[in-house]
């Protein structure tokens, strides 16, 4: 049987061109995680896919960065697929595992996709730097600003509830804990 799986990492993202190029290679079964990174440890629907594989199956996905998050990730995954019996095969990359070049190519481009991941996380960490740098504040906004704080502060002086104060400045009691406890 044939058993393919399409990721997008956000919701908004489209799955639709990753399932037709998997009907189209004959796959029986798809299975399909939205929103989730390749480097999510968890990705429900890429277990079921996996724990539903027989020997004889064969594991077919639409490109490498919809399945593996890591060169090492994508090679243990392919010796337990070997190890069960089952094939894999990529349609993007076109390789098929049950031949030695294939498996050649797996690796090698595994190798490449990891290497470009990590050229991007250092891109993103030297340009978060840069921004630090020149005072640009990064992070979340907070949800309460200092006039909204001391707002806040006079009504706890006056006896005011917290459950009351988080009501008036629409947030929760647990954030407006934190923010006196930063006090």
């Amino acid at each position: 049987m044939k058993i393919g799986y399409a990721r997008v990492s956000t919701e908004e993202q489209n799955l639709d061109l990753q399932i037709e190029a998997l009907k189209s290679a004959g796959c029986e079964k798809i299975f399909s995680d939205r929103g989730f990174s390749a480097i999510a440890k968890k990705r429900p629907e890429f277990e079921t896919a996996k724990a539903s594989l027989n020997k004889g199956d064969i594991f077919i996905i639409w490109k490498f960065d919809r399945a593996f998050r890591s060169l090492v990730h994508a090679l243990n995954f392919l010796e337990e697929l070997e190890g069960q019996g089952i094939q894999f095969k990529s349609l993007t990359e076109n390789i098929d595992t049950t031949t030695p070049h294939g498996r050649l190519v797996f690796q090698i481009t595994n190798a490449m996709a990891e290497f470009e991941r990590s050229l991007i996380s250092e891109r993103t960490k030297a340009g978060l730097k840069a921004s630090a740098a020149q005072g640009q504040k990064l992070g979340r906004r907070r949800k309460i600003d200092k006039m909204w704080f001391d707002f806040a502060k006079e009504k706890r002086e006056q006896g005011e509830s917290m459950a009351s104060i988080a009501r008036t400045l629409k947030v929760s009691r647990s954030t407006l804990y934190r923010y006196f406890e930063k006090e």
